[in-house]
């Protein structure tokens, strides 16, 4: 689940505000920015928008600026001279280069891909209205979904920052971790480390890695994950027909998976989660964990949070680990 700082002072950047270009177009259809769909032009006028450059730097800023380390888990360290986060960490949170978030505050940099700022959205703990603020100043007003929001709310967030003897994950509709507390993090994987590509859990119980041969970090229902997780996004596949990622990743596992396949032909789309389940961890061995499921309707999400019963050898294992964190202690060889 670090970044530099701004320096958007003194900068020379002749850039044109939110511009608006209107010009007369014959009925087309079109692609649709952002999304992968299409729709009908009106034959009379189109408006294109421009990035805000000036404004987008601003606000970036500013909202980093509001933001302190211990807010998002970071430690404060020793001879910080800005308020808020560094832009260093700033980037990090939201899976982007540090260059590529300088240059965003300096009001030089390109128009920011929805990808981009639903990381920025998530990095900054913006409120739903500054997340659609930031897409206006980007150019790129937000739009009907076609897809699975990757957007976790706010007050989510918080929750997952406010279960330090649980681990939590927020996955999306098609089993993408999206958000992850620090114990979460140190009991499955270090999902940071990871690309969005890999922290998939569908396409990780049918294509691996499996690590030490541990399937899905050795849980021991990850055979019922996987028909579960099969079901999930077949009902997925169908709230979403037109995104294109949820089709390349049906494809993959249909191609790479016979057990997937399998699972895809039989047309379920039922199945409910194991409510106790045991992780195989290479540190601290087994964890019984209790498993409850939140459903987030609106954004098509869920929350899952593990919990050891009280006094058990499994919360002393999780206590242990929320100390370790996600460094190694194993020895090679």
């Amino acid at each position: 689940m670090p970044a530099s700082r701004p320096g958007a002072a003194g900068v020379d950047v002749r850039v044109v505000g939110v511009l608006s270009m209107a010009v007369s177009l014959p009925p087309v259809r079109r692609a649709h920015p952002g999304t992968g769909g299409t729709w009908m032009g009106k034959g009379t006028t189109c408006a294109y928008w421009g990035v805000d450059r000036r404004e987008l730097a601003a606000f970036l800023r500013s909202r980093r600026e509001r933001i302190t380390p211990a807010d998002v888990g970071l430690p404060a360290g020793p001879r910080r001279r800005t308020p808020g986060l560094r832009r260093e960490e700033a980037a990090q949170l939201a899976f982007i280069s540090t260059e590529y978030y300088t240059r965003l505050e300096q009001a030089r940099g390109p128009r920011p891909s929805r990808e981009v700022l639903a990381g920025l959205a998530r990095a900054l703990r913006l409120s739903d209205a500054e997340r659609d603020h930031l897409h206006h100043l980007a150019g790129a007003p937000p739009g009907p979904p076609t897809g699975p929001s990757r957007e976790v709310r706010q007050s989510i967030l918080d929750l997952l920052y406010r279960l330090p003897q649980a681990a939590a994950i927020v996955t999306s509709a098609t089993c993408e971790v999206i958000a992850w507390n620090d114990l979460a993090a140190a009991l499955m994987e270090d999902f940071s480390a990871l690309s969005r590509r890999d922290r998939n859990l569908v396409r990780r119980v049918f294509l691996g890695p499996h690590t030490r041969g541990r399937r899905l970090y050795g849980v021991s229902d990850a055979d019922e994950f996987a028909r579960s997780a099969a079901q999930d996004l077949r009902a997925a596949a169908a709230r979403y027909p037109n995104d294109p990622e949820v089709a390349e990743l049906v494809s993959e596992l249909l191609a790479g998976s016979e057990e997937f396949t399998r699972l895809w032909a039989s047309h379920d789309v039922s199945a409910g989660p194991t409510l106790c389940k045991t992780f195989q961890h290479p540190l601290v061995g087994p964890v019984t964990v209790n498993c409850d499921v939140l459903d987030i309707t609106d954004r098509d999400q869920r929350v899952v949070i593990y919990t050891a019963d009280p006094g058990s050898p499994s919360e002393e294992a999780l206590r242990l680990l929320s100390v370790v964190g996600t460094q190694r202690m194993d020895v090679p060889g």
